[in-house]
Formats: C-alpha cells, sequence, structure tokens
C-alpha cells in the first residue's frame, strides 16, 4: 500500500519521520541486545504505567509525578516486538510524510510527541490501576494518521489486492480506509484485547488529536502551501 497526494508545492526534506523510525529502530535495537531481566526492567522504567501516572507516591518536589509524566514520552520509542515495531513503523511512514510535508517538520514533531502522549494519558485512564507498561507510538501514529485525514480528505491511496493468480492494483479513498479503521478502534475497546495487548482507547484518543491538532494548523498549512 502506497500514499499519492498530489501538490503543487515543491517537496521540501522531512526529516523528522525518518528521524522518528530510526529512534524507534535504535531502541528496539539496544533492548534487543540486552539480557531479558534488564530489558524488563528497561521497559518499566520506561514505559508509562498508569497506576504510577494517576497514583503517583509522594516524593520531594513532585519527582514521582514529573517521572510518571516523562513515560508519556519515552513509551512512544519502546516496542514489544519486531511485528509491533514494523506495523507502526510502516503506517508512520506511508502517513508521516506526506503530513509532515503540509505541516513543516517542527509541527510535525510536535504533533507526534503530543498526540502520543495525549493518546497515552487516555491508555491510562481507561486502565487507572494497572501496573503494566503502556509501550509504542501506536497513539502517536493514530495522531498522524487523523492529521493525515483532515489535511488530505480527498486523497486515495493505492492497493495493490490479489485476485486470484493476478495482482490488480486499486485506488481507494483514503477516508473510506481511515473510517474503517476507526470504526474497527470503536469495536475493539468493547470486543477486543484490553491491557497487555492492545489499548485501544490510546488509538482513538491519538485519532482525535491528529484532527483537532491539523484543523488548527489549517492556517499555517496554507501559508506553506502558498509560498
Amino acid at each position: 500500500m502506497f500514499v499519492h497526494i498530489e501538490s503543487r508545492r515543491r517537496a521540501g526534506l522531512r526529516w523528522v519521520t525518518p528521524l522518528l523510525v530510526a529512534a524507534c529502530v535504535a531502541s528496539y535495537l539496544a533492548l534487543a541486545l540486552t539480557p531479558p531481566v534488564e530489558r524488563l526492567a528497561a521497559v518499566m522504567r520506561w514505559g508509562s504505567i498508569p497506576a504510577d501516572l494517576l497514583h503517583p507516591l509522594p516524593s520531594p518536589w513532585g519527582l514521582a509525578a514529573g517521572l510518571a509524566a516523562l513515560r508519556l514520552f519515552s513509551a512512544l520509542f519502546i516496542h514489544a516486538d519486531l511485528l509491533h515495531l514494523a506495523g507502526n513503523l510502516l503506517f508512520l511512514m506511508i502517513f508521516g510524510l506526506p503530513a509532515e510535508r503540509a505541516l513543516g517538520s517542527p509541527r510535525f514533531l510536535l504533533l507526534f510527541l503530543l498526540g502520543g502522549a495525549f493518546a497515552n494519558f487516555a491508555g491510562a485512564l481507561s486502565l487507572p490501576s494497572a501496573h503494566g507498561p503502556i509501550i509504542g507510538c501506536s497513539g502517536a501514529v493514530s495522531a498522524v494518521v487523523g492529521a493525515y485525514l483532515a489535511l488530505f480528505p480527498r486523497a486515495r491511496l493505492g492497493l495493490v489486492l490479489p485476485l486470484g493468480v493476478y495482482l490488480e492494483f486499486v485506488r481507494v479513498p483514503a477516508a473510506l480506509l481511515i473510517g474503517l479503521w476507526f470504526l474497527l478502534q470503536l469495536l475493539f475497546t468493547y470486543v477486543g484485547p484490553g491491557f497487555g495487548a492492545v489499548v485501544w482507547w490510546a488509538h482513538i484518543a491519538g485519532f482525535v488529536f491528529g484532527i483537532l491538532f491539523a484543523l488548527a494548523s489549517r492556517d499555517t498549512v496554507a501559508r506553506r502551501l502558498r509560498d
């Protein structure tokens, strides 16, 4: 699957999306090369733990609460396994590059970080007593997908579908596919796995955040496209 976006503006250097991909891969490799006990300790130290975030222990100058808030961001760069990592990075590349082109690199980085932290916080609210960590950039990627939909509502995604022994290329409205994806997230919040597998509310919160962020950035995007 790949994306084609029509634009009259000449593409500039998009450095945030590749940088985020590299950071996630580097973090995954570093943990994969760490002994299991130390790896688990690192995930618990830097993953976002709902109980610690919502019920921090008393500490001087609110250190525990501040560290729990910092983990909303650090958790974005930790992934459970290779499939978890690859799925997130595939969607980040597909939707992130055109979104970064429209928003500009600094604003896109803000979207990823704030959207991911907000999504993790929403996930924590849905599981307030959980002591296992929320990890991965799924919520941040959901924010990117939401922003993409708001920025390019009439875009089409190119799909290659296997039809018997042939491969058929079709163009499908992005809004349709993203809409179906969002409905699945809503469905999975009630019938899908919860904590320990996928925190579906984090996906929904990130998606909504991305839409609102892109709508709030419309004037900036319009100026960039005029320049």
